[in-house]
């Protein structure tokens, strides 16, 4: 087990773009070797929402649609399922853009090895109201992370657990 691990960080290491090791908000990795995977997966989950929280403007659209496959699998227990990275991106644009933004509750990200594949992350958020005072909305997730090319896209997501929390920011 710790050859494999210690195999896909030197594997990810080897891909990982500047400054995706620097990424904050994963939790610490059970062991070293997952260390460089947790790290690059806590920053391009940033980079995911970032574009999200910005999907006003059609170019943050694209930089967010770019991290998911044409094919992925959307499972949202409130919206329901989309099949595809266009059904997603209706939705999200129908939905999110310009209504609220999302952030990664703190200390929250766990992210798993998946073998010969890339990884699945799993955490939660808080939904903010887009200029509001209040974060009002709370959700489970989990992301799974193919690694192929040197590319890392997501290609399932579940959405989960939507609740209500009354907090501010």
């Amino acid at each position: 087990m710790t050859n494999r691990c210690a195999g896909i960080a030197a594997l990810v290491a080897s891909l990982m773009l500047p400054g995706l090791a620097s990424a904050a908000g994963a939790e610490a990795p059970a062991d070293a070797a997952a260390e460089p995977l947790s790290a690059a997966i806590a920053a391009l989950d940033g980079r995911v929402f970032d574009a999200f929280n910005r999907c006003a403007d059609p170019a943050q659209v694209q930089i967010h649609a770019s991290h998911f496959a044409e094919d992925v699998e959307f499972y949202h227990d409130n919206g329901g399922v989309t099949w595809s990275r266009d059904a997603m991106l209706e939705n999200t644009r129908k939905y999110a853009c310009g209504n609220y933004t999302r952030e990664l509750v703190p200390g929250s990200l766990q992210v798993h090895a998946v073998r010969d594949f890339g990884a699945i992350s799993q955490g939660v958020h808080r939904f903010c109201n887009t200029g509001g005072t209040t974060c009002d909305g709370l959700a489970d997730f989990v992301m799974v992370w193919r690694l192929r090319d040197g590319q890392w896209q997501v290609t399932r997501v579940l959405s989960y657990g939507h609740r209500t929390t009354g907090a501010a920011p």
